[in-house]
């Protein structure tokens, strides 16, 4: 009784060595493919790259129409042309400083 016991076991030990080789071949065999299969295809960067991608189309929209409400006040109120056009150019410098700490980003 215990020899074919063991007779049984040792069926059902080989079997599932023989199930276990075959999971691990396949496994290799579709991580060698997906290998390839990355190296071949070109990346995709998705997300936010560049500069203009950081802010949303709203945020975007929003600093450039108070940028420009700033350029008509300063057009309106400053009567002199000269002082008119440093304080634009002052304005567009400093710009970037004053996105960054409105919104809270680096």
């Amino acid at each position: 009784m215990s020899k074919e016991r063991a007779q049984r076991r040792a069926a059902r030990e080989a079997e599932a060595a023989r199930l276990r080789v075959l999971r691990e071949r396949t496994a290799a065999r579709r991580a060698r493919r997906r290998a390839l299969v990355r190296r071949l295809v070109p990346t995709v960067r998705r997300g936010r790259t560049g500069r203009l991608p950081r802010y949303s189309r709203r945020e975007r929209a929003t600093i450039v129409a108070l940028t420009l409400a700033a350029i008509v006040l300063i057009w309106v109120l400053v009567p002199d042309v000269a002082l008119r056009l440093a304080l634009i150019v002052l304005l567009l410098l400093v710009l970037p400083v004053i996105v960054v700490v409105a919104l809270n980003r680096r």
